[in-house]
């Protein structure tokens, strides 16, 4: 992707925008006086946060073995996918192409900036057929592609997706909420090889820290200038900047965290596989499986009366549940429902 141009993919009016900048965030101050944004003279957390997060994106510069200006942060990945939208996708003209079964957001944010979605479905197998996603991609030029990686909810990695980035002639950005869990390496790995990807992950899965909603997006130092162009200018909070940085600071937690995870999801499965109430468990590499059922309905009303919340896919998904592990306590009290039911 030698003579790959970002601009032929943005939005006129965004290659014309200036970003909102705040004064302060680009100097440096010994005891500077802040009387610049009407802000309170007292209070706790009476300062807007840092508008670039500067203090984050240097340790995750670090962890994740990028440039600082190779990452953009997100009130939560829900946000950076918005963004995205808007910066490549003009409304009421392009398209955007996602998996079908795959994260609802993708197509919920796209509608909401008045962008068609195309779906391309997967297989009997929950994987893409390539013939299919090429013709898709030529005859119709969706100017994004959003694969989710392992995929939601199916839990399944995408197979060969360097051939996807390859061959779309557009933004591939490759959602990878649940890495993690996984055995696969991240795509941020091939940030240097292709220009046109971008890589999403969260804090909400692996870090267990759902409640802060932060996000990053990691891609070119281009495609990253222009996501911070559009968006607000103190996205993120003080509370959650501080707790991520705090949380990156120890990460030895998040490593016992997925192992545990990760012990629970092979206990679950071993449980699971003895219920005659089950048909099928679809693999998954990431913190949920995907459970087809015998009779879903009764299932899931059985659950839900004993107040075990899980996520019913049918009938987009026939028959089938997607039920993440929990604890051990609250994967014993599942079990033990679904043992109930004949």
């Amino acid at each position: 992707m030698k003579d790959f141009n970002i601009n032929r993919l943005v939005r006129k009016n965004i290659l014309e925008l200036q970003p909102y900048i705040s004064f302060r965030d680009l100097n440096e101050f010994k005891k500077p006086v802040f009387l610049d944004a009407n802000e309170s003279a007292s209070g706790e957390l009476n300062r807007y946060p840092d508008s670039t997060q500067k203090t984050l994106k240097q340790k995750l510069s670090v962890l994740k073995n990028v440039s600082a200006d190779q990452i953009a942060v997100g009130n939560g990945s829900d946000e950076l996918i918005d963004l995205i939208i808007k910066v490549f996708c003009e409304p009421k003209e392009d398209a955007i192409l996602m998996m079908n079964p795959s994260f609802a957001m993708y197509g919920f944010y796209a509608s909401v900036n008045a962008n068609s979605i195309l779906l391309l479905d997967l297989d009997e197998n929950f994987e893409i057929d390539k013939s299919k996603f090429l013709r898709m991609a030529n005859e119709k030029q969706p100017k994004v592609f959003f694969l989710c990686s392992p995929n939601n909810p199916t839990g399944n990695s995408v197979e060969d997706i360097e051939f996807y980035i390859r061959n779309f002639n557009g933004i591939v950005v490759v959602d990878e909420a649940y890495i993690e869990f996984s055995d696969k390496k991240s795509c941020i790995d091939l940030l240097e090889k292709y220009p046109n990807l971008i890589v999403l992950q969260t804090f909400s899965k692996a870090w267990g820290m759902a409640g802060v909603r932060v996000g990053a997006a990691y891609s070119s130092k281009e495609i990253i200038t222009l996501i911070n162009t559009v968006k607000a200018p103190y996205n993120v909070n003080s509370l959650s900047l501080n707790r991520i940085s705090e949380a990156i600071d120890r990460k030895d937690l998040v490593e016992q965290n997925v192992k545990n995870t990760l012990a629970e999801m092979c206990w679950l499965n071993h449980e699971l596989q003895r219920l005659k109430s089950i048909k099928k468990i679809h693999p998954s590499d990431a913190n949920f499986f995907l459970v087809e059922f015998e009779d879903v309905e009764k299932v899931y009303l059985k659950l839900f009366e004993n107040e075990i919340l899980t996520s019913k896919r049918s009938p987009k998904i026939p028959g089938c549940i997607r039920i993440n592990a929990g604890s051990r306590e609250e994967n014993i009290r599942l079990i033990e429902t679904l043992k109930t039911i004949a």
